[in-house]
């Protein structure tokens, strides 16, 4: 019982002699850190606001104003254990290799956000647009720091990490999207009159593109049809939609208009017995 009440006895004392020793560092550390944590928020927003004004991106800002919080958090912390006497040259060296670490286990999220922050700086595309990348298509619904989500005709969301796009071809058709076709007519047919149609057809339907002026024309001469293509935009949303509209609409139309489609043809020759060798 008596050695019990020794050790407590010692422990007590260990604890005031402590508090009596470094009660001002410990209680001047607390307040460097109280004053970090607020002077943080303070910056943040007021860098938040001078950063949105200047007109530079909302997730860009957002991101460099939490970065510069947490480094005066960071300093505030440092400065407050040096007040208590500890050195921070171990704590510098363990992050430094704790960074080296996350770093090399997760550059390719790393390649991300670098690439994440040069979209937002260069602004190659935006909210809106439809793009097209590494055979893949889709209006831009999303754009983060690490990647950017699209949306297709079919509603389905796509998203790809922000190192493809760049140093890759990205070919940005904004809101629309080019449709090509064709159609056949037969040598006999007036194909001026065919071409007119087309225009008509096209002109006349609400999705197309009016300031993209469509083309209409001959394309090729084939064994039996003379080829006129056809090019207009329709929207990303509603990209197949307008193409088999338009295209059952030309169909109808040239048949109306008594424009021959032709079959392919072939002319076959049967030589006579006479010029078979026996």
């Amino acid at each position: 019982m008596n050695q019990e009440l020794e050790d407590v006895n010692k422990f007590y004392n260990i604890v005031v002699e402590f508090f009596a020793n470094y009660s001002l560092q410990i209680v001047g550390a607390i307040i460097i850190v109280i004053i970090g944590i607020i002077a943080s928020k303070y910056i943040q927003k007021l860098l938040l606001r001078v950063l949105l004004k200047n007109n530079i991106d909302e997730t860009l800002s957002g991101f460099i104003s939490n970065l510069i919080r947490f480094l005066v958090v960071a300093m505030m912390v440092i400065l407050a254990l040096g007040k208590l006497g500890i050195s921070i040259a171990p704590f510098i060296a363990a992050l430094g290799a704790v960074s080296l670490t996350a770093g090399l286990a997760l550059q390719g999220s790393v390649s991300n956000f670098a690439a994440g922050i040069i979209l937002v700086l260069t602004k190659p595309f935006k909210i809106g647009d439809t793009i097209t990348v590494h055979d893949v298509y889709g209006e831009v619904e999303d754009i983060k720091l690490s990647y950017t989500v699209l949306r297709n005709e079919d509603g389905e969301e796509i998203t790809i990490p922000n190192k493809y796009m760049i140093g890759d071809v990205l070919v940005n058709s904004f809101s629309y999207r080019v449709v090509e076709g064709s159609v056949g007519v037969a040598y006999e047919s007036d194909v001026n009159k065919a071409i007119q149609t087309i225009k008509e057809i096209i002109a006349a339907q609400e999705d197309v593109s009016r300031e993209n002026e469509p083309i209409v024309g001959v394309e090729k001469f084939n064994d039996s049809s003379v080829d006129i293509a056809y090019r207009y935009w329709a929207p990303t949303k509603s990209f197949f939609k307008t193409q088999y509209e338009i295209n059952l609409q030309v169909l109808n139309a040239l048949n109306a208009a008594d424009i021959t489609i032709p079959f392919p043809q072939r002319e076959i020759r049967i030589l006579g017995d006479n010029n078979v060798s026996k």
